[in-house]
């Protein structure tokens, strides 16, 4: 069905700001093809379904709005943790900064200058985005997939020795940056990427992972804390047999935040975990958007997702868990919950389970409330201050989410992150 006009001007007008690339090889087809179903589709207004609760507006004009960059003294995250690191700035890779791109057990080149027709990824690249926009249009994704700049292509064919570190710089105040990464990991693989850094003043981000039978993705990000930066990224991930997916999300600060995560189960006995906690006040609005599909026998998914909410922020969670015909024995689980400082903050949830198979164990919930004032009253007769009890209580309450990183020293960093962000907040 063709986009009303409406959204047909505001797309054409986005496609004219934001050209193709020039390329010539295997991407150009691809980002042809994402063109054409970005046309077809128009970019998101609120009167979408999955957009009702956010407002895209910011996200789809043709111009980024100014942000302002953020500078602190605070220890570069991952700092301590041995890395392959890949730094881009604004969008544009910075091969001083990054460290050189050869590791054991896995080959790592840039999207800007792999155009050779028999590379891996062009039965990758856009691949999993377009199957991902059934049965739910994501125009943002296929904006992306047609006129991202640079990424990564990673493929693994073994276990490596580190993770790969992505690291993003916002350095100017207008940037308005698109990356796309595919990562394929062969039968037996594993890897962990690292994310970290507000990226640009508007971030539109797309990473396509294929996890072959036995191999096991480990993804851990922490979305930078400029305050005034705005973002919209996807995961699409396709897992086989026995395969692992586990990532998870720190957020905090920035304006607007939507997240997207698109995962489809294919291969029996796989899991797939997804995890978010995120904290924020002011003009703050974070959104998770999530769609699990199960299409093979005995597989397990978890959504747990935390967010603390203050001074008027918002938050929002869409959680879809979609158990075919066939997919018995399916475990899937998923939570979302708030915890809201003010009366003024706001948590809007819309939980879905679409099941289709007869034996399965599946289940959602949902809630939103205030600190337990047994708890604090119990802290504060023993002497500890309201703001420190608070603070205290708050980190008890997102330690489930930050509990789905199996590393226990990056658990204890993005705790550590958590803490310093209450606390600068309560000083």
């Amino acid at each position: 069905m063709a986009a009303p006009a409406e959204k047909m001007n505001s797309t054409e007008a986005m496609i004219a700001a934001h050209p193709m690339p020039a390329t010539k090889g295997w991407s150009k087809a691809a980002r042809g093809d994402a063109l054409a179903r970005l046309r077809a589709m128009g970019l998101p207004d609120r009167r979408d379904e999955y957009w009702k609760y956010t407002r895209p507006d910011s996200l789809t004009q043709t111009d980024a709005i100014p942000a302002a960059v953020l500078h602190n003294d605070e220890a570069p995250l991952f700092d301590g943790i041995e890395r392959l690191k890949i730094v881009f700035v604004d969008g544009v890779f910075d091969a001083e900064a990054s460290d050189d791109l050869s590791m054991e057990g896995v080959s790592i080149e840039r999207l800007a200058t792999s155009d050779s027709d028999l590379h891996w990824a062009r039965d990758l690249y856009g691949t999993l985005e377009k199957s991902g926009q059934t049965p739910v249009d994501r125009p943002l994704a296929a904006l992306n997939t047609a006129c991202a700049t640079d990424g990564v292509l990673i493929h693994v064919t073994g276990k490596t020795s580190k993770p790969v570190s992505l690291i993003y710089r916002h350095m100017s105040d207008t940037s308005d940056a698109f990356l796309h990464h595919c990562i394929k990991l062969d039968a037996g693989a594993d890897l962990t990427v690292l994310e970290n850094g507000p990226a640009a003043a508007r971030f539109n981000k797309v990473m396509e992972i294929d996890i072959a039978d036995g191999a096991s993705f480990h993804h851990v990000r922490a979305q930078g804390r400029d305050h005034e930066r705005r973002a919209a990224t996807h995961i699409f991930a396709r897992l086989g047999t026995e395969s692992q997916f586990k990532s998870f999300t720190l957020t905090v600060n920035g304006q607007l935040t939507r997240n997207e995560a698109v995962i489809e189960i294919t291969g029996d006995n796989a899991s797939a975990h997804i995890a978010g906690a995120c904290v924020g006040d002011g003009e703050f609005h974070h959104d998770d958007t999530v769609f699990i599909t199960h299409d093979a026998v005995n597989c397990e998914s978890r959504q747990v997702f935390k967010k603390v909410l203050r001074n008027g922020a918002t938050g929002v969670f869409q959680g879809k868990i979609l158990v075919k015909e066939g997919a018995q024995k399916t475990d899937g689980y998923q939570i979302s919950q708030s915890l809201l400082l003010d009366d003024g903050s706001q948590f809007l949830a819309k939980p879905e389970l679409e099941i289709y198979a007869d034996d399965v164990a599946c289940s959602h919930g949902s809630t939103s409330g205030a600190i337990d004032e047994d708890a604090l009253f119990y802290l504060r007769a023993r002497g500890v201050p309201k703001g420190v009890a608070t603070d205290m209580l708050t980190l008890s309450f997102l330690a489930e989410a930050v509990d789905e990183i199996d590393s226990e020293t990056l658990k204890e960093e993005m705790m550590a992150r958590l803490e310093s962000w209450l606390a600068r907040r309560r000083g």
